[in-house]
């Protein structure tokens, strides 16, 4: 769970992350020492994964993304993971329930590359099928702060 404060903390870090400590600190108009361990707290519980930058997959040449649905062999999930784990432009990989056994966000060069991808991605024995849905456009892109504002009760 986060409070008002750690609300407060996560939703300047998501708008503007390459703000201090110090300066944080002078706008939340807490200590340095209170931010810093907020950040210490919220990164030993998982709260917050990582600094780094957030990269667009269209600007390093990658602009098709798509989502593959992919039913496995019974047993074979710790290879399957393995293969995939290996292939560049699989981004993400979900275990998931209904149709399907994992769902995996993939990025392509183009079209015709989408099935470079995908054949590398169906290309291991423990892969039966997969169902490929290529994006059109993305509407509401991953956004996380108005989820860190319901989550610490905070006003909009």
């Amino acid at each position: 769970m986060i409070d008002g404060l750690d609300g407060r903390l996560l939703t300047l870090l998501a708008t503007e992350p390459r703000i201090g400590v110090m300066e944080a600190s002078r706008r939340l108009g807490v200590a340095r020492g209170t931010v810093q361990a907020r950040l210490d707290r919220l990164q030993a519980n998982g709260v917050i994964r990582g600094f780094g930058p957030d990269v667009d997959p269209g600007a390093l040449g990658y602009p098709v993304t798509a989502f593959a649905t992919l039913e496995i062999s019974q047993g074979q999930g710790a290879d399957v993971r393995a293969h995939l784990a290996a292939v560049p432009e699989v981004l993400e990989l979900h275990t998931i329930t209904g149709h399907g056994d994992m769902l995996c966000r993939l990025v392509a060069r183009s079209n015709a590359d989408l099935q470079r991808v995908i054949d590398r991605v169906v290309g291991f024995d423990g892969i039966v099928r997969a169902s490929t849905a290529i994006v059109m456009e993305n509407p509401v892109p991953l956004r996380i702060v108005p989820l860190v504002k319901q989550a610490a009760l905070l006003e909009e």
